[in-house]
């Protein structure tokens, strides 16, 4: 019964503090698409929004940050943060599909992302941007989140912007991606007996 609580309640938070940022962070697996985001970086607000809306999940941040110097430390503590929780969050694994491959489009854009809760991280990307910013974003900040992402929640993780003409449209894509087929991954397949390995653990 305890094992059956844990899938229902798969939730987690986390507080970090350092002479950099200062951020707490919620996240609910098994949400209904809401968010709570209130961070110095309005694009990662955006896309973080996309991601929860996607995956059905329930985020909430309050992250703030040296954007004196640039957005760097923000996106990559907030990307800790994520990967923290949605570790703790899944506990045993037992019951999930454990993997997923989603293609999203967004417009002329076409995204990638597939997912291998694996306990073994690792991170692939593809994706070659038009333009360097996004208004005051910088596109190479993408890769840092999702790079420490996968790192802490100790998943394999691939990207793949296959093509794309707006920059925008290219990394909302992926966010969009990112949020399905994390919520592909982590369901629970009734016919799932354990955990989905054949090493008995994950």
């Amino acid at each position: 019964m305890a094992e059956q609580d844990q899938v229902r309640t798969r939730t987690a938070s986390v507080a970090r503090k350092t002479n950099e940022t200062d951020i707490k962070l919620s996240f609910e697996v098994d949400g209904t698409g809401i968010s709570e985001l209130q961070t110095d970086v309005p694009f990662l607000n955006h896309m973080l929004d996309l991601f929860t809306k996607h995956g059905h999940f329930n985020l909430k941040v309050d992250a703030k940050g040296d954007i004196e110097i640039d957005d760097h430390h923000t996106v990559e503590d907030i990307g800790i943060c994520l990967g923290q929780t949605l570790r703790e969050a899944l506990g045993n694994k037992r019951g999930i599909k454990r993997y997923a491959s989603v293609f999203v489009p967004m417009d002329e854009a076409l995204a990638q992302v597939v997912i291998d809760i694996s306990n073994r991280p690792h991170f692939e990307y593809r994706a070659e941007y038009p333009t360097a910013n996004v208004g005051s974003f910088e596109t190479q900040l993408v890769q840092e989140f999702l790079w420490k992402f996968a790192l802490e929640a100790r998943i394999t993780l691939h990207v793949i912007v296959h093509y794309g003409q707006n920059t925008h449209h290219m990394i909302e894509g992926v966010f969009k991606a990112l949020g399905r087929a994390l919520d592909e991954a982590t369901s629970i397949d009734p016919r799932v007996q354990g955990v989905p390995s054949t090493k008995g653990v994950l």
